[in-house]
């Protein structure tokens, strides 16, 4: 019986070594969502990569301005077969041949080609600001979540505080021989069960606390402690209508495809102006080598478009041009129903969140203590209390989702808006 009660308490005690909140071997960083949507801004290395890629873009609209280079040529003899002489010019008989051209764009080539530059860098700066969107969605889900965790590690840490005074006072009287094994068992089942939830808890948290951490490039060795206010959100007069014109303005996905769908229009524009032939003048000098002896000319040329007008790129640029125009109608289809449900979920939870739970949330703590102490005088039955027990385990883990699911709520309707419609 002995060695049964070591290997049950050491096996406790394991359990608890394991349960040890993250933080408590790190140091701890009390953030709000305001400071950690700050450091998230300034320190994400994806939103940094995505800005280096939006400054590429911009880079080609300059290079899209620019002419095209001139082109200089010569030919000059470098042998004289008659003298067996290189470069045979001292005696004034030797030819010289330069040539400068330059090609003019016809059909408005230069201005197209860089609206489409322009259109380019405009996807660019709208897939910085829905990677932005996403990962500060993706940021305020975490910093909830763990949150919630934390609280309910509380509830986890008091229940098992509580029921381990409980078994050590069993045991004591089980030695005594004034309780029965089966309680006694019972009773340390219950540690156990709690010690263990507690374990995958602190799994959860570690996980998202890894998560936060990427985000927001902090310290590995940092825990960080998410500051949450716990008072629901006020009531907002929602408008279905007034928000889906709200996030056509705001959604990045919803700009990127617009933009992405002028970019397509103004291309084929370009396509059909590269059917046209392009203009190239220049001036040539001939010394020696024409009917006179310093011969000045003008060179005039263009391609004749016989065989290639630019058919295939015309035709593929339409096609993008419709397939464009398809996703952008996607888009909006599924812009309409994400702002529906996303208002639907957040008056549906911001119901079930009233003062009254708050109060009955109190009342419920005051209501455990009370429990405890009439079963320790048993007053209560062991059966009677364990009920109890787990019920008011469950009944504070449901409050603090429904807290969670709130802020969750919250921040889908922002996303699906594309800006801030209700504070966290």
């Amino acid at each position: 019986m002995q060695l049964n009660k070591r290997i049950t308490y050491l096996f406790a005690a394991l359990l608890l070594s394991f349960s040890i909140p993250a933080n408590a071997q790190t140091d701890t960083l009390k953030i709000n969502f305001q400071d950690a949507e700050k450091a998230f801004l300034q320190n994400n290395l994806s939103l940094l990569a995505q800005k280096y890629n939006v400054e590429s873009t911009k880079a080609l609209i300059d290079q899209a301005r620019l002419w095209d280079n001139p082109t200089l040529s010569t030919d000059q003899n470098i042998w004289d077969g008659e003298s067996r002489k290189f470069f045979k010019h001292g005696d004034g008989f030797g030819q010289v041949f330069v040539q400068l051209s330059q090609v003019f764009l016809t059909a408005g080539k230069r201005g197209k080609q860089i609206q489409v530059a322009k259109d380019n860098a405009q996807v660019q700066q709208a897939a910085l600001n829905d990677l932005m969107r996403n990962l500060r969605y993706n940021l305020q889900l975490d910093f909830g979540q763990v949150a919630t965790l934390v609280k309910q590690n509380e509830v986890y840490k008091n229940e098992i505080a509580a029921a381990s005074n409980l078994v050590d006072i069993t045991q004591k009287t089980f030695d005594a021989g004034n309780v029965s094994m089966k309680d006694l068992i019972r009773l340390k089942a219950l540690l156990f069960g709690l010690q263990n939830d507690m374990v995958e808890n602190n799994r959860q948290i570690n996980e998202l606390q890894t998560e936060l951490k990427s985000l927001m490039r902090i310290k590995e060795t940092t825990f960080v402690s998410p500051q949450v206010n716990d008072v629901p959100a006020m009531n907002v007069d929602l408008n279905i209508a007034s928000l889906i014109e709200q996030a056509k303005a705001n959604r990045p996905d919803y700009l990127s495809g617009q933009y992405q769908l002028a970019s397509s229009t103004d291309n084929l524009k370009y396509q059909k102006a590269l059917a046209s032939p392009d203009v190239t003048i220049g001036g040539s000098f001939d010394k020696n080598s024409s009917y006179a002896p310093n011969y000045y000319g003008l060179q005039i040329g263009l391609p004749l478009p016989v065989f290639n007008r630019n058919q295939g790129n015309i035709k593929s640029a339409k096609f993008d041009m419709m397939s464009q125009q398809a996703t952008l109608q996607d888009t909006e289809i599924k812009l309409r129903n994400d702002v529906a449900e996303a208002v639907y979920q957040y008056q549906l939870n911001q119901k079930l969140f009233t003062t009254q739970q708050i109060q009955f949330n109190e009342q419920y703590d005051k209501l455990f203590n009370a429990m405890t102490t009439a079963f320790k005088r048993r007053e209560i039955s062991l059966v009677e209390f364990i009920d109890f027990f787990e019920s008011y385990k469950d009944t504070k883990l449901k409050i603090l989702q429904q807290q969670y699911n709130l802020q969750k709520s919250i921040a889908t309707l922002n996303f699906a808006v594309g800006t801030t419609i209700v504070k966290p």
